[in-house]
């Protein structure tokens, strides 16, 4: 007979949470214990596998002078040892739970230390690691202290008796994979590290081990209720309050409450026989009611946005600093709540949420997402002995960061499908903190959650959720207790590169429906590397750019602001979509109405101030008086008399700001809130152009035809130069651009992906063939022309008129009509030209300062703008359409003594100027790929552009904001500038 014997699995392959840690407790940044940080330069040796080296590098005495040297936090992989790597849903190797590569990169750290002179004696004292990807093996002294998974967790050890006071050796090895790895696939880059503080923390006779802030209130009373519980118990104090309780004691005092917009937070101070810790108490009252989700008596509006850590240079090692400077450009841009997407953060930035006021959903450090593909097949989450591990990173979660008033929900994880593990969470999370709510998205029967949430739900089904009418879904009793529930997405508007499109028509939806309570951007950062190009050149690569053997390209750049955390326009845009204060009115008859949208905070703290402008140039400006409204209130107000006198014909509109009326903790006195532009017409794009009476007939002279300032090539009827002006590429009808992330589409929507179409349809190669060049009798050139892509039957007849008048200008009228049948929209319409690159400053009246399409126009201001045109461009991570400036009146093009080219269009225009050519920003895949032209500056003049859309992960471009193929006619005026 014969017998097969099981070797036990490894400590990095079995599925349990690891073995020797103590308990979780609460992260407390302010205590009087004392502490000794462990950052620093560590000294760092990388092997191949997981076995490659033994274990004596963890005994005294070890000589590891010929090792390299690592910061700490910091991720090896970003200094010099291996490569990142980037996938979203995959796992970059086999999928074997809870087995690993053999080939398991593992990094071997070592650190020395003293203790300080004043170290107490007595006592014990804890080793704790915030952060370490993605399992540890730890030592002090030779002694193994124990293994942990859970990444973006934290960990202690009881190292006490262990403490030398000089010459302590800890070592820890840490392994890229392990079995905790299939419970971290979330759509971000693998990166294995020690990415987190270590520090050693004495625990005095009598310290702490527990303790629990509950801090209701009362909407009805205004009284906050406190009790604070503590293991060992000892004295509260709040002074402000005149409070003095023992733990576990309650009071009940009129208080101010705690809310993202009001974030009063109250100096406490929790002190037992040995310790005392500095505590910052709010006071808010979460619940599910009515079918709505209410913070202290009210529903709230999630203004929101998910958010990664990460920093371009050091990854997942994100500095304080960096925390804060992120969630002031939150609150600076109207941004009222954040998922932190898909791991608790350093909790840190948590105290900062309490500190600004930001709605918070802590989500827990789960993802299993690269079962999806198999059908779930051996999903973690349906196995019961995964579970302990699942519940081990639940329990460090609510236990870290329960004491902060900023969250309001817990959530279990992120696209996990579903299973009994998941529920075992949710019993434990709802009895260990019941003052909160639970969510999750990936359960559509919300079996375990008390929120209905959805991912990238497209505008028509977000209606029909917040009417209740939505579809019908499994168990008639599980559908039933679904609809009673609030909505919100968790992710929508993915912001990956020229986008989100649609964001106004949500915000709408969310404000029209009680159910539907917001949601949150998908995401904050995009998330590409610092590389310098051989110019010198920073720029920022993504996946694919360290070899990957799988990877999923620029799908890691989808956030708000760029990698150096410049805002995008998506930023501008979002900001202005989810102004907190809405201003509308009717400019023709001076009146204006102002509503609060607030959820808690009335409007006095802002001001608010008029300005009237004439031709975009302000004429008068001063304040209007507006009262303290509650939110949800509306007054109605006059605006006065229009100051100065316009000319005739100018065209004029109030615009009309809300500002803070003093300082904050995340920005200064007058920082707009929100803003809108009230036209004193009826229609304020009209342009200027119009097809101009011939003051000069065109006549021919050799191979050319001279029309006014306009040179023409007698053959083919293209503009050679204008009043001297060389045109280097003649304009032309223009219907390509470089495909968006958005354009393209993931694999996975329903939708049609117009960028593929686009280009299988030969968008990108159409070929132009001149008809006719002709001269009419009224003085004018006509040029009749036939535009179409090879291989197809369809394309569009374009007749080019051009006509002069005495003051030297150049009019040429464009009109378009379909050929054959078209399946598709265009991606734009209008004109292409080239101009010489010494015109490189813009000047324009029209929408501002930044770019805009259809569906990402809210943000642009009506005014004079000037920008060069090299400012002009919007450094996507990945290039592609970018730029346009809409309804824009008129635009000047001049070279540094103020030469150049005036045009006007009618109607008005989107205008586009950069110094490469769109087949160049189309090839291109990073910014150094574009190299500007010393020749030309090339212009597009667009009579439409294709809406933007979010199909890169959410719906396309809604149909209001297609650009179907339909017969179309434009004009444009051209003066020459000397």
């Amino acid at each position: 007979m014969s017998s097969t014997q099981h070797t036990p699995l490894p400590y990095y392959e079995d599925v349990s949470p690891g073995a020797g840690a103590l308990p979780p407790r609460p992260w407390t940044p302010s205590s009087d214990a004392a502490r000794l940080s462990l950052n620093g330069t560590w000294s760092f040796r990388l092997s191949p596998t997981a076995t490659a080296e033994d274990d004596s590098f963890a005994r005294p005495g070890y000589d590891a002078r010929g090792w390299d040297e690592l910061p700490v936090p910091g991720h090896w992989v970003l200094h010099g040892h291996g490569a990142p790597i980037y996938t979203n849903v995959l796992y970059p190797f086999p999928v074997d739970p809870p087995h690993v590569p053999a080939e398991n990169p593992t990094g071997d750290h070592l650190r020395v230390f003293d203790l300080p002179g004043d170290w107490p004696e007595g006592g014990d004292a804890v080793l704790r690691f915030e952060g370490v990807e993605s399992c540890a093996r730890v030592w002090l002294n030779g002694e193994e202290l124990g293994t942990f998974k859970g990444s973006r967790l934290p960990h202690e050890f009881e190292v006490g008796s262990l403490l030398e006071p000089s010459g302590n050796v800890l070592a820890v090895r840490v392994h890229q994979w392990s079995s905790g790895s299939y419970l971290e696939d979330q759509d971000q880059w693998w990166l294995p590290g020690i990415f987190r503080e270590v520090t050693l923390e004495h625990r005095p006779e009598g310290a702490l081990a527990d303790y629990f802030v509950h801090a209701s209130y009362d909407h009805t009373t205004g009284e906050g209720t406190l009790r604070i519980d503590a293991d060992p118990g000892g004295r509260v104090t709040v002074p402000e309050l005149g409070l003095d309780l023992a733990t576990g004691e309650s009071a009940t005092v009129p208080v101010e409450p705690w809310t993202a917009e009001t974030p009063r937070l109250y100096k406490a101070r929790l002190t037992t026989v040995g310790e005392s810790v500095s505590l910052h108490v709010g006071f808010r009252t979460v619940v599910v009611e009515d079918g709505l989700l209410k913070v202290n008596g009210r529903r709230v509006l999630f203004r929101g946005v998910n958010r990664h850590e990460f920093h371009p240079e050091n990854g997942r090692a994100v500095d304080l600093a960096t925390m804060r400077r992120d969630l002031v450009l939150m609150k600076q841009h109207n941004i009222n709540a954040v998922r932190t997407s898909h791991y608790p953060p350093h909790p840190a930035f948590l105290g900062l949420c309490d500190e600004l006021g930001l709605w918070v959903i802590d989500e827990c450090d789960l993802e299993t997402h690269g079962f999806g593909v198999l059908d779930w097949r051996n999903n973690p989450v349906d196995d019961d002995r995964w579970t302990p591990a699942l519940l081990d990173r639940a329990e460090r979660m609510v236990e870290r960061d329960k004491n902060h008033p900023s969250i309001v929900m817990w959530s279990l994880g992120n696209e996990c499908g579903t299973g009994r593990g998941l529920s075992a969470m949710a019993d434990w999370i709802r009895e260990r903190d019941p003052s909160r709510v639970i969510h999750y998205e990936g359960d559509m029967s919300c079996a375990d959650t008390d929120v209905y949430s959805r991912m990238y739900a497209p505008h028509e089904e977000v209606d029909q959720i917040g009417r209740r009418t939505e579809a019908p879904w499994g168990d008639p009793e599980l559908d039933a207790k679904r609809r009673a529930l609030p909505f919100i997405q968790c992710e929508y508007a993915h912001a990956m590169g020229n986008g989100p499109g649609g964001l106004g028509e949500y915000q709408r939806l969310f404000e029209a429906h009680e159910r539907c309570q917001g949601g949150f951007v998908w995401e904050w950062i995009d998330h590409g590397f610092t590389r310098r190009a051989p110019d010198g050149r920073f720029y920022h690569v993504y996946g694919g750019d360290f070899g990957e053997e799988l990877h999923d390209g620029n799908f890691v750049c989808d956030g708000l602001v760029f990698p150096d955390r410049t805002p995008s326009p998506g930023l501008i845009e979002y900001k202005k979509v989810i102004e907190p204060v809405r201003i509308e009115g009717d400019g023709a008859r001076g009146t204006v109405r102002i509503t609060n949208g607030h959820d808690f905070a009335d409007l006095s703290h802002l001001v608010f101030t008029w300005s009237y402008e004439a031709e975009g140039e302000a004429i008068g400006s001063g304040e209007l008086a507006v009262p303290p409204l509650s939110p949800g209130e509306s007054a109605d107000l006059k605006l006065p008399a229009p100051p100065g006198t316009a000319e005739a014909g100018a065209e004029t509109r109030w615009t009309v700001e809300a500002r803070l009326a003093a300082p904050t903790a995340w920005a200064e006195a007058g920082h707009t809130v929100a803003w809108a532009q009230l036209p004193t017409t009826a229609s304020d794009i009209t342009g200027r152009a119009r097809a101009l009476a011939s003051g000069e007939a065109a006549r021919r002279d050799g191979d050319r035809i001279v029309l006014g300032p306009g040179v023409f090539d007698a053959a083919t009827g293209a503009l050679t130069a204008l009043g001297g002006l060389p045109v280097t590429e003649p304009p032309r009808l223009d219907i390509w651009r470089a495909p968006t992330d958005n354009d393209n589409g993931a694999s996975w929507q329903p939708d049609e992906r117009w960028g593929l179409i686009w280009r299988t349809f030969g968008l990108h190669r159409v070929r132009h063939r001149t008809d006719a060049v002709e001269t009419t009798p009224d003085g004018a050139l006509t040029v009749r022309t036939r535009v179409a892509p090879a291989a197809v039957d369809f394309g569009l007849e374009t007749v080019y008129r051009w006509t002069a008048d005495e003051d030297g200008r150049l009019s040429l009228a464009v009109s378009v009509t379909p050929l054959g049948e078209w399946t598709c929209p265009l991606p734009r319409l209008g004109l292409r030209l080239g101009l010489p690159a010494a015109l490189g400053e813009a000047e324009w009246f029209g929408g501002g300062p930044g770019e805009a399409y259809p569906d990402t126009r809210a943000a642009a201001r009506v005014g004079r703008w000037a920008l060069s045109v090299d400012e002009l461009q919007t450094p996507y991570v990945r290039p592609q359409e970018n730029g346009a400036r809409i309804d824009v009146r008129w635009v000047r093009l001049t070279g540094p003594d103020g030469s150049g080219v005036r045009i006007e269009g009618e109607p008005a225009f989107w205008f586009t100027a950069r110094r490469w050519t769109t087949e160049q920003l189309d090839a291109a895949e990073h910014t150094p790929d574009l190299e500007a032209s010393n020749e030309t500056v090339w212009v597009n003049l667009d009579h439409g552009q294709q809406g933007i859309g979010t199909q890169s992960c959410g719906p396309g471009v809604l149909d209001e904001h297609r650009l179907d193929v339909a017969p179309a006619e434009f004009s444009f005026t051209f003066s020459r500038l000397s």
